[in-house]
């Protein structure tokens, strides 16, 4: 009986709080690693004065790129749960967030501007955002991602997901079928 007294509360009452710490570690981890990566190729490919900063836009690009892809492969494999949530925490707001800059982005474009440099910081500005658009779509596209399912999952985050299930499947969690 004095056994019964001490044992622990369920773990779901306590599970809360450790999902919370470890995802933001897996965040900060990653983090980690995308900011040491960008700063290493910022430092070792810095942007002229008063010219376009290619590194930045690469990075940005390729990040977006890698982001339509991570996210889309993985809403194909299933609900963001279990491992599938640690990889788009730890990779894709970690790393991926670490990775790519909004923030210098939006520096450089001022810099560019207040410098003199008007036409090379609005065209900057422009094309890094249509070119990190492009790239998303086309990491979406390249990960399997078709253009109905891209579509109704602007309105639907979970279409995607529901899209890709084959008949032999049974039905994830929150999904009805017929």
């Amino acid at each position: 009986m004095a056994d019964v007294a001490r044992s622990s509360p369920p773990s779901t009452a306590r599970s809360a709080v450790p999902s919370t710490v470890s995802s933001a570690a897996l965040v900060a981890v990653g983090g980690t690693l995308g900011v040491t990566v960008r700063a290493l190729l910022e430092g070792a490919f810095p942007a002229a004065p008063g010219g376009w900063p290619w590194t930045t836009t690469a990075i940005n690009v390729t990040g977006s790129l890698l982001l339509g892809l991570l996210l889309t492969a993985l809403a194909r494999r299933g609900p963001d749960a279990g491992r599938r949530r640690a990889v788009r925490l730890g990779v894709g707001t970690g790393v991926i967030g670490g990775y790519t800059t909004y923030s210098t982005f939006v520096l450089e474009v001022e810099r560019l501007v207040t410098g003199g440099a008007v036409v090379t910081g609005v065209a900057y500005a422009l094309v890094s955002v249509v070119l990190g658009v492009a790239a998303a779509v086309l990491g979406v596209v390249l990960a399997g991602g078709r253009a109905g399912a891209r579509g109704q999952a602007a309105h639907d985050p979970d279409a995607l997901v529901e899209e890709r299930a084959r008949p032999g499947d049974g039905p994830r969690a929150g999904e009805v079928r017929p």
